[in-house]
């Protein structure tokens, strides 16, 4: 078996447009270390197969018959791979920075389970993609479980590395021995919140979930608020999993949230 540093899992579904910038970036970014890009495609209808035929890069695909949902695509592509980190990646990205860098950090930190980077939007303009675990609180107002302070609200760092709850499932990067030994993404979420589901289970073992603000990435997609009955049924899971004496309370309100699609 060769050996890899990296292996990189983008799960794909219908993402023709956003392919060839992601791939082109990944290949800028990673050109320093040693790398394999795995593709899981979630039975796409359009013509992703002939634009990454077109790239002419060294590509494992993986072509599904269904659509699996995120987690256990990317499952999917981590039983595939051979790299000592992994980073899940959506489709619908682009690379800013050498990946070296953050692979450096991870490996001289062995507190360290999670490292994302900081999050621009289609526009270049920095959106928020760190928060807080799920609270009474912020189950009644969803934008209270994003992180406001120390430079999460407008993305203006003091520091270059932050400890945070969770991080979203854009760009998660962590070694690939952590992200078996949890079992990887919890299957039962099929889009949505299983990042912050996956970064408890970092977060249960005494590991430190890490947000760096000195490296970036661009992130095309962002939440659909025609998707918002899936964002809940997707804390409605989480409740269901880790909550204890206020589970009751908290599935109360998120089904009246659900109920009214506020």
């Amino acid at each position: 078996m060769d050996t890899v540093l990296l292996s990189i899992i983008i799960v794909n579904y219908n993402g023709e447009q956003f392919l060839k910038d992601c791939i082109t970036s990944i290949n800028k970014c990673c050109k320093n270390i040693s790398y394999e890009i795995i593709i899981v495609d979630n039975a796409s209808s359009d013509n992703s197969f002939n634009v990454l035929k077109e790239l002419n890069s060294e590509i494992k695909l993986i072509k599904s018959k269904e659509n699996l949902g995120f987690a256990k695509g990317n499952n999917l592509g981590v039983a595939k791979s051979k790299g000592k980190f992994v980073l899940l990646l959506n489709n619908d990205t682009v690379l800013l920075s050498d990946i070296t860098n953050s692979i450096n950090i991870l490996e001289e930190n062995k507190d360290f389970g999670v490292l994302s980077i900081k999050m621009l939007d289609k526009n270049s303009n920095y959106a928020k993609s760190a928060g807080r675990f799920p609270t009474i609180l912020n189950l009644l107002f969803f934008s209270k479980l994003f992180l406001n302070k120390n430079g999460f609200s407008d993305g203006n760092f003091s520091n270059k590395l932050l400890e945070v709850d969770w991080v979203q499932g854009s760009f998660l990067l962590l070694s690939r021995s952590l992200y078996l030994k949890v079992n990887g993404l919890d299957e039962d979420y099929f889009m949505y919140v299983e990042d912050v589901d996956f970064c408890k289970k970092i977060k249960k073992l005494d590991k430190k979930v890490v947000y760096q603000s000195n490296q970036s990435y661009l992130h095309f997609g962002g939440f659909n608020p025609s998707r918002k009955k899936l964002l809940i049924d997707g804390y409605l899971l989480y409740v269901k999993k880790h909550f204890t004496i206020f589970k009751p309370l908290a599935l109360l309100v998120l089904k009246f949230k659900k109920s009214i699609s506020i």
